[in-house]
């Protein structure tokens, strides 16, 4: 065999290999991405009275309290629940609403995103972002917020209602009447 074929095995050796170990023993370690396609939709605009009565203050809950871990016999799958906050998810939870109420949307919104990316599966935090969006006059988000959370609400009537109602009220805000009666009747029913 000439040099060049020897040099042109050798690197060819060298590529095999590399491709061997880029693979490894689960396959391939590139993975495509999933979800949407869609872009996101544009932030809608609401007058300040429609703002004011789009979420019930008087379903509006308070930041839960880290609840007691279910007995390991007794505990629930992971499609019946979400998860439970976190003390870190919780405190970023009571900082945005803190800033709600001081007006600061934009840096509720900012406390919201971390602790969902703590709290990914925690229909608390869906909620709260969505009445943040609410609050920064973006329906749209809010209702996928909303929708988002209701997917996580699992078994839990309390949390469901609530997300229900909070959809109606996003919904009619929009200028949704039929979808926010159906959510409205959906709240009933719980």
């Amino acid at each position: 065999m000439s040099r060049q074929g020897i040099f042109n095995a050798s690197m060819l050796a060298a590529l095999l290999t590399l491709a061997g170990c880029a693979s490894g023993p689960g396959g391939s370690i590139y993975v495509p991405a999933g979800g949407s396609s869609r872009a996101p939709e544009p932030p809608q605009t609401v007058d300040d009275e429609s703002k004011a009565r789009v979420w019930r203050k008087s379903e509006q809950t308070e930041a839960p309290e880290p609840e007691q871990p279910p007995e390991r016999n007794n505990k629930p799958s992971y499609r019946e629940a979400g998860d439970e906050l976190s003390p870190a998810a919780l405190g970023l939870v009571r900082e945005a609403d803190t800033l709600l109420q001081r007006g600061d949307v934009q840096g509720a919104i900012v406390r919201l995103e971390r602790a969902q990316r703590i709290a990914p599966r925690s229909a608390e935090v869906y909620f709260k972002l969505s009445e943040a969006y609410v609050a920064g006059s973006q329906l749209g988000p809010a209702e996928q917020f909303t929708l988002k959370g209701l997917s996580l609400a699992g078994s839990d009537t309390r949390l469901q209602r609530a997300g229900w109602l909070l959809l109606a009220d996003i919904r009619r805000a929009r200028g949704n009447v039929a979808g926010a009666n159906q959510a409205e009747e959906r709240a009933s029913a719980l």
